[in-house]
């Protein structure tokens, strides 16, 4: 039962999905229902394997009993398990949000479970063309999902962001066909033992060539600077719940992939023996720390300072991956975690405080503090958790990834890592100002000016906002044991 835990979790939201197309026959009401019945299947489940590998240690999969490298193989490791169980609870979670804020279509129900079907896909395979297969399913779900608003500019960031996606998926495929070319494998265990042979050598012209396009691919989907244009026109255009979704999850799996690709395909021997390919990508994920943030305080609008601050924050990310040292690797991972929390109630919040005073820009939030308390509050505290306040797990995830910067010697890295804590701070300060030390500025044809008593927030919209609040600040007490778990399983893929 233990071993097929992975493809029931994916199997799962797959034929959840399928439901409230054939339930809308008959009504257009199934959707939430069975959404929720799926989820509050998959959470535990997801809990159950985390568990498992927590006690026992990696669990293994062959579909359809064809054993790797013929076969594709599903593997799930203390990463993997953590990135899981974080989808399952997240996507569970908000649709508490959801059931109020919308949409609420059963459409809108099929693409929701088809989205955690494509996370969960990534998040377990060990196959990179079945990685693909899933990427491409996210993406279209995620496609769908920013459309379903009811605005003309929804429909047309989901273009933008079909267009851009489908770059980066393509350029991932083709990567995937030259490792397959030089290996003729696609499994990500063989390919890790075939590569840096007299078969593949690391400096070889197309291994180099593979690795460019499928990290290229990649950080197209994690919107680092400068691939990033998608971004910030999905998140301020998609309904409050798709904002909240797919900026808690969609780059966070994509990061995940990006660094399963590194360490249990090319492996950290490869960025030894090519340091360039290790500089290169520390420069992107450092640009696009320092552009993230730059933008982000050009901003007049909130949900698309929120976006640009994701573009610097996954740079953070993706800079603790290719440090590479166990310490920073946790670190990443304690910051990835913590981002989806953080990034995912600050959408939420955004979207209460708009729903009950109209407000969305920076000038409008003015006193809001007093009109929306919980709401602004839990903003507040996911603020600061976000800058790296102690005891919040921002502050975590961002002192291990200093910590094995230095233990590197990577020092233009570690004053890229502090400046970003101030570049963070400064955003995030002028909006939690705004909130409590701001005199409310109403006048003619501003947000602001919407009268009391907006559009009507549910206890579960609060519920989910002040609870991602809480965990901002909870979740340090799961450090030791998530740095436990991973230095179990990071070992043999750090010291190949």
């Amino acid at each position: 039962m233990i071993d097929h835990l992975p493809p029931l979790l994916v199997v799962l939201p797959i034929v959840g999905a399928t439901l409230p197309l054939v339930a809308g026959l008959l009504t257009d009401r199934a959707g939430w229902p069975i959404t929720t019945v799926t989820m509050l299947v998959h959470a535990p489940l997801a809990g159950l394997l985390w568990w498992t590998v927590w006690t026992d240690g990696v669990v293994e999969y062959a579909v359809g009993g064809y054993a790797a490298p013929y076969g594709i193989e599903l593997v799930v490791d203390g990463l993997s398990a953590t990135v899981v169980l974080l989808v399952s609870v997240v996507a569970l979670g908000l649709l508490a949000y959801a059931r109020r804020a919308g949409p609420r279509s059963n459409t809108f129900s099929s693409m929701y479970l088809l989205l955690v079907t494509g996370l969960t896909g990534m998040t377990v395979t060990g196959d990179v063309f079945n990685l693909y297969v899933f990427l491409e399913i996210t993406g279209l779900a995620a496609y769908g999902l920013v459309a379903s608003g009811r605005e003309g500019s929804s429909a047309v960031a989901a273009l933008k962001y079909l267009i851009i996606g489908t770059v980066g998926a393509s350029l991932y495929l083709l990567g995937v066909g030259y490792l397959l070319a030089g290996t003729g494998t696609l499994n990500m265990a063989d390919l890790a033992g075939t590569l840096g042979t007299e078969a593949a050598p690391y400096d070889s012209t197309l291994v180099l060539t593979a690795f460019g396009l499928v990290v290229g691919g990649l950080t197209v989907k994690v919107a680092l600077f400068p691939l990033h244009t998608w971004q910030p026109d999905a998140y301020a255009n998609a309904p409050d719940t798709v904002s909240a979704f797919i900026s808690a999850l969609v780059s966070t799996v994509s990061a995940y992939a990006l660094a399963r690709l590194l360490f249990s395909v090319f492996t950290v021997d490869f960025l030894t023996a090519v340091p360039a390919a290790r500089w290169a990508l520390l420069g992107l994920a450092s640009v696009s720390i320092i552009a993230g943030s730059a933008l982000a305080v050009a901003q007049s609008n909130v949900q698309r300072m929120l976006a640009y601050s994701s573009v610097s924050q996954f740079g953070l990310v993706v800079a603790g991956f290719t440090i590479a040292t166990p310490v920073a690797v946790v670190g990443a991972t304690i910051h990835l975690v913590g981002h989806a929390i953080m990034k995912g109630g600050l959408f939420a919040a955004t979207g209460i405080i708009e729903r009950r005073t109209g407000a969305r820009s920076v000038r409008s939030y003015a006193g809001m503090g007093a009109r929306t308390p919980l709401a602004a509050g839990s903003f507040a505290v996911l603020a600061l958790a976000m800058v790296g306040v102690p005891p919040a797990v921002g502050f975590f995830g961002k002192w291990y990834i200093v910590v094995g910067a230095v233990e590197s010697g990577l020092w233009p890295v570690v004053v890229v890592l502090l400046a970003s804590t101030l570049l963070t701070l400064a955003y995030f300060a002028r909006l939690v100002e705004r909130l409590y030390f701001a005199e409310p500025t109403i006048r003619e044809g501003e947000e602001t000016a919407v009268a009391d008593g907006g559009e009507s927030v549910s206890t579960g919209m609060v519920a989910v906002v002040v609870t991602a609040a809480v965990l901002s600040i909870a979740l340090i007490a799961g450090v030791p044991v998530l740095d436990s778990l991973l230095n179990e399983t990071l070992p043999p893929l750090l010291q190949r």
